[in-house]
């Protein structure tokens, strides 16, 4: 992580929502958030990770993702801005007996890769923590790192709802998604997300994704509030240009 930056840079690093510097905080949202491993190997399949490449996984979050690819590729870089979620993902890779995990504190505007450019990034949900400035100042820099035709995924809670539907469109989605307290995450944790959190729009995200340097290859939404784009490194779009 870099400290030279100019004042006027977001803070990344500072809380937005829960607390992810308290351990209790980070094993419930471990509990609520779960991990499907299934799930995971799907992707890594669809993604074509092999036992050569070097993954960075942003918003590592308790590692519930990262050893799934470390158990197939070279290397993993897990990169979060919580210290406690980081520990709690190093206790669970070193539970796995998995080594080949590197854990960092950072995030999308503050990690420095040091490592040969990257042949996958991943970072599911948590670009939403940065607001859309910063989401695509973030995104330029994600395609820094990868290396050429390398592969960028991207899953977050991204609206596609029209914007004069905004209500009904957040009422609905909170409706369908939120759980009771002990069971998952909450109407109050929904609603948290709204207050203080940055989600965006799909025609938003994608014109970010492209000027940024990527192409996109597929862009999936459902419930009209989610999405997943799987991505290329490719020459940033520049105004004027888009199809």
């Amino acid at each position: 992580m870099t400290t030279d930056r100019p004042a006027w840079v977001y803070d990344e690093l500072r809380q937005t929502g829960l607390d992810f510097e308290d351990a209790a905080q980070v094993a419930d949202y471990d509990r609520n958030q779960g991990t499907d491993s299934g799930r995971d190997r799907a992707l890594i399949e669809r993604l074509g990770m092999t036992e050569g490449h070097t993954v960075i996984d942003f918003g590592a979050g308790t590692g519930g993702f990262a050893l799934a690819p470390a158990r197939r590729c070279r290397r993993v870089h897990a990169v979060d801005v919580s210290h406690a979620m980081l520990d709690f993902g190093q206790a669970r890779a070193g539970a796995a007996g998995l080594d080949n995990i590197e854990f960092h504190h950072g995030g999308f505007l503050t990690y420095v890769d040091q490592a040969e450019p990257a042949d996958f990034i991943i970072t599911r949900y948590a670009l939403h923590h940065l607001p859309d400035f910063w989401k695509i100042a973030a995104l330029s820099r994600l395609a820094a790192m990868l290396a050429e035709a390398g592969v960028f995924y991207l899953e977050d809670v991204v609206f596609s709802f029209e914007p004069a539907e905004y209500r009904s469109g957040v009422e609905a989605w909170i409706a369908a998604v939120a759980k009771p307290a002990g069971e998952g995450f909450t109407e109050e944790d929904f609603a948290t997300h709204l207050h203080e959190e940055f989600s965006t729009y799909g025609w938003i995200m994608e014109g970010m994704l492209t000027r940024a340097g990527f192409r996109i290859d597929a862009a999936e939404y459902s419930d009209r509030a989610y999405a997943a784009y799987l991505c290329t490194k490719a020459p940033p779009v520049a105004r004027g240009q888009e199809p």
